[in-house]
């Protein structure tokens, strides 16, 4: 589905901004967003299990939408918060094919040593803010944005368990990508990864934390696409299910 063509699903696009990135964008910009999660739990108790939930999938090349922003809302956003929009570096490297190869997306790495001079891309941080809460201010942005995001993976497992009623494992490269968890052992094992034993007892509130936690998992590259909007998604997500269940948010940092 083209990029203009989905401006009542996504809301205000962009489309006339994005330069040489418009072409990648069109494949790279997932396929639901936050008004389409609205639309699945509009008028339904945040934490009661309903029948008619289901996991909802951003798809699996979302880097335009973490690019993006709150431009597209292509993460959920929750009412009432405030989100980066568009994330820009300088002038030369502000576009998809000034950072990847076009044809094999590889990252051209030798180029962003001018500006960084991290051993690795994974390593690269401009701030001095300790978002995840772990006292290393020293590790990529990309470390902080995988800390919460398993923080997040904890909090989903512990509220399926104790509010929605019954265990939840995520497997990454099978749809629908929750499973019921059968034994409660916290992982999906090879017997319980099948569409027959898709989750089912879906809240709204476990409904948008677990879309969040795949836009971010379908996303290996956020820390450089847009580390602020990825983790304003990921804290606000872990506060709130911590409505319900401990989140471990008591030391963390959302990003302004």
């Amino acid at each position: 589905m083209f990029l203009h063509q989905r401006q009542s699903q996504i809301g205000c696009i962009p489309g006339d901004n994005l330069d040489a990135s418009a072409r990648c964008t069109v494949c790279h910009q997932g396929r639901q967003s936050t008004p389409s999660v609205n639309r699945s739990v509009a008028g339904l108790a945040a934490d009661g299990v309903h029948s008619k939930l289901r996991f909802i999938n951003v798809h699996y090349a979302v880097a335009a939408a973490t690019l993006l922003g709150t431009e597209v809302r292509g993460a959920y956003e929750y009412a009432g918060k405030a989100y980066h929009g568009r994330f820009k570096h300088p002038a030369a490297f502000n576009s998809c094919t000034e950072c990847h190869d076009p044809h094999s997306t590889r990252v051209k790495a030798n180029t962003c040593s001018a500006c960084h001079q991290a051993k690795a891309l994974r390593a690269i941080r401009e701030s001095a803010t300790d978002y995840d809460g772990d006292g290393d201010v020293r590790e990529g942005i990309a470390g902080e944005i995988t800390t919460m995001h398993v923080s997040l993976a904890a909090a989903i497992l512990r509220y399926a368990r104790d509010v929605a009623g019954s265990p939840i494992a995520y497997a990454p490269g099978t749809h629908p990508y929750f499973f019921t968890d059968n034994n409660g052992n916290g992982v999906a094992d090879k017997g319980e990864v099948r569409r027959a034993n898709a989750y089912r007892r879906w809240t709204p509130r476990l409904v948008k934390a677990a879309y969040n936690y795949q836009f971010i998992a379908k996303d290996r590259g956020a820390y450089s696409h847009n580390p602020l909007y990825a983790l304003q998604i990921l804290y606000d997500s872990l506060e709130d299910l911590s409505a319900k269940v401990p989140a471990g948010l008591s030391k963390m940092k959302r990003p302004n």
